[in-house]
């Protein structure tokens, strides 16, 4: 009877905070579908993402609008005004917009999107069709609008895919031009286990008997080793080895790490005891290897590195350094629908021996994502199931605080915008 009538509450169990990343999935992510899986996989994607992002150019400025209607989440649009903070007659402001018709609201590689711009192409067209059912697709660029069609390109590309969870292939081709470019681009890329292996065919350089396929110049093949989901709740590592245009050798190498720390906030709630952070580091190491350029000056042999942290849903600091300049971002992120993004970059130039700055401001609801409290991938375990937590980072008290289910692949509960992307390669 003492217990039916006791007032006395157990308090909360401790909570790990799990913040979205700031920008997942990647922009990128969603016209992969219209370019050669060779140029995405490798690790290429992610450290695209890590070397570019809020590294604003110097002494330039961008801001970027991205908006969807309510009533119609199956379309967004995307506007983009870049140029130079001190305005220079040889340079200008550049302004584009992109009104893009999405099939299915999770799945982007059904669509259409039209692209407007001040500069060439005036007026371009892209659509991408794919069943995933039988792993066929289908898509075409084509610039509806010049001031002067120069190269073939000019007149439209259009492509063939298949895809599977270990199997990509494809080709690209131009309908509307007479010529030898037959195929404009074809790519051969295979997964076996943590191994992938690929390679892709460009007829940029010609041959002595006419036969482009025959030229090594043409050909590029990488190979690389992967760990992970897909999914920035769960460690990546990427490791890549690339011929390309048999005159350069790239090695790259990128890892996405997700650790826990502890929370020492008086904003926050007692029972809030730790907080998850995104730590992401790359490098990628180009050299030439054909006897035209023997020397050894920067542009022969180059490399970068750059890592990010993300403190928690606010603030993402990133930093990159190669052998010309160094750049260092800070962003900060307001998670309001839409959300809002600031960031600020400082670019050194090694060889004027000068700083200078840029900065962007983002506006996004196109990617929704929350802050999540309790989330179900982090749970509590009693004392007498201590054995059990294989995955413990640290103890509060007698509990000890464990992440499970999402390093075995199990996402169900979890937020959409956290999930892997499509299992197609």
């Amino acid at each position: 009877m003492g217990n039916l009538w006791s007032t006395t509450k157990e308090p909360p169990p401790p909570m790990v905070l799990v913040p979205p990343l700031f920008d997942f999935p990647p922009l990128a992510a969603r016209t992969r579908m219209l370019e050669s899986s060779y140029n995405v996989l490798f690790g290429k994607l992610a450290l695209r993402c890590l070397f570019e992002d809020y590294f604003e150019e110097a002494r330039h400025f961008s801001t970027r609008i991205m908006l969807k209607p309510i009533d119609d989440p199956h379309v967004d649009l995307i506007a983009t005004v870049a140029g130079p903070l001190d305005h220079k007659p040889e340079e200008k402001i550049v302004g584009n917009a992109q009104f893009r018709w999405q099939s299915d609201v999770d799945d982007p590689h059904t669509f259409v999107d039209l692209f407007v711009s001040n500069t060439e192409p005036i007026l371009l067209m892209r659509s991408c069709a794919y069943y995933q059912r039988f792993g066929f697709g289908a898509f075409g660029i084509f610039p509806v609008l010049l001031k002067q069609r120069v190269s073939s390109k000019d007149y439209g590309i259009m492509g063939l895919r298949y895809g599977s969870s270990n199997l990509s292939v494809g080709a690209t081709v131009i309908p509307f031009f007479v010529g030898d470019e037959i195929p404009k681009s074809a790519w051969l890329v295979s997964k076996m286990g943590r191994l992938t292996a690929g390679v892709q065919y460009e007829p940029t350089f010609g041959s002595k008997d006419g036969a482009k396929y025959k030229n090594l110049a043409n050909w590029s093949c990488a190979i690389g080793y992967g760990l992970g989901s897909g999914s920035p709740l769960s460690p990546s590592f990427n490791f890549g080895l690339e011929l390309a245009k048999n005159s350069q050798f790239i090695a790259s190498f990128y890892q996405h790490v997700v650790v826990q720390r502890r929370v020492k906030n008086p904003l926050e709630e007692n029972d809030i005891v730790g907080i998850t952070n995104y730590i992401d580091f790359g490098f990628e190491l180009q050299t030439r290897i054909d006897d035209d350029k023997s020397s050894n000056n920067l542009q022969d042999s180059t490399f970068q590195v750059a890592t990010s942290w993300q403190a928690n849903k606010n603030f993402l600091l990133k930093g990159k350094v190669g052998p010309l300049s160094s750049s260092i971002a800070l962003a900060f992120k307001s998670w309001w629908k839409p959300s809002f993004t600031f960031s600020m970059s400082a670019v050194k130039d090694r060889i004027k021996r000068e700083t200078a700055f840029g900065f962007s401001v983002r506006v996004d609801n196109i990617r929704e994502a929350s802050y999540q409290r309790a989330d179900p991938n982090f749970v509590m375990l009693t004392p007498n199931k201590e054995h059990l937590a294989e995955g413990i980072h640290w103890k509060i008290g007698k509990r000890p605080v464990l992440q499970s289910d999402v390093n075995s692949g199990n996402f169900d509960g979890v937020p959409k915008e956290l999930r892997p992307l499509g299992k197609i390669l």
